[in-house]
């Protein structure tokens, strides 16, 4: 059985430069059985419900500028899965979550910079799924649990964002100033009530967490951690880190 995977995804350059995340993620795709799919929910697709992509061949989506150009020349040239996109579908109709198929949805850089380091044959279908702009923590729960199943038939889940997340506090030129104290503290305590199973205090994580706010101004980015916590049970944390100082990089598995 497959776990659930978070992911932070970190810079789009991660797939030109993956520093310590490459290897992490190398050695944690050695440990897994290779997954019939995989499906993400990226911090980069939001929308007003749930939607899925279910393209048969969906596009490399540059979701971004300003980078170096080499960058916009990588493909993810993986197929997609209509019928594992209307099995979600219906996963979801049955937990209570309405939900649309988009049949041209390329996937953006949450999904495809994490996978082209660990599966970069791109030989394995790639579903993802969108984040609703309403519904926050809770319902990310709710749809990682009605997902669960899809573990036991060899489809990996990944949720796809970073744990913490304020481009304003990054220190883009690493001037080698350290991990602030509020990044710091807000992913020790996220630690903290994962392996403690703390569920409710993860999901209002927003008024209980130390410096939550600062971490995240808005919640597209920790809420892939939810959906991965939603599918899965045992915690653990197979990667830990920051770049830019404050641009947490933690990759964590859910088994």
């Amino acid at each position: 059985m497959l776990p659930s995977l978070f992911i932070s995804h970190g810079s789009p350059m991660l797939a030109l430069e993956p520093g310590d995340s490459g290897p992490a993620l190398r050695r944690l795709v050695s440990t897994l059985t290779k997954p019939h799919a995989v499906v993400v929910v990226s911090a980069h697709w939001e929308t007003d419900g749930v939607c899925i992509g279910a393209s048969n061949h969906p596009d490399t989506w540059h979701d971004f500028r300003g980078f170096p150009e080499p960058l916009y020349a990588l493909r993810y040239p993986a197929n997609g899965s209509p019928e594992i996109a209307a099995t979600i579908q219906r996963y979801l109709t049955n937990a209570g979550i309405p939900s649309t198929l988009d049949h041209q949805r390329p996937l953006d850089h949450g999904a495809w910079v994490p996978l082209m380091l660990m599966y970069p044959e791109a030989d394995i279908p790639v579903i993802q799924i969108s984040l609703p702009r309403r519904g926050g923590a809770e319902l990310q729960l709710l749809i990682g649990a009605a997902m669960r199943e899809l573990r036991t038939q060899d489809v990996l889940l990944i949720g796809s964002g970073s744990i913490t997340h304020n481009l304003a506090e990054l220190d883009w030129r690493e001037t080698g100033t350290g991990v602030p104290h509020w990044a710091q503290a807000f992913r020790d305590w996220i630690v903290e009530k994962s392996y403690a199973n703390d569920r409710n205090a993860l999901t209002h994580y927003r008024s209980l967490a130390p410096h939550a706010l600062q971490s995240h101004p808005s919640e597209e980015h920790l809420l892939p951690f939810h959906f991965a916590l939603g599918a899965g049970e045992m915690f653990e944390v197979v990667h830990a880190g920051f770049t830019h100082g404050a641009l947490g990089m933690d990759i964590y598995r859910f088994d």
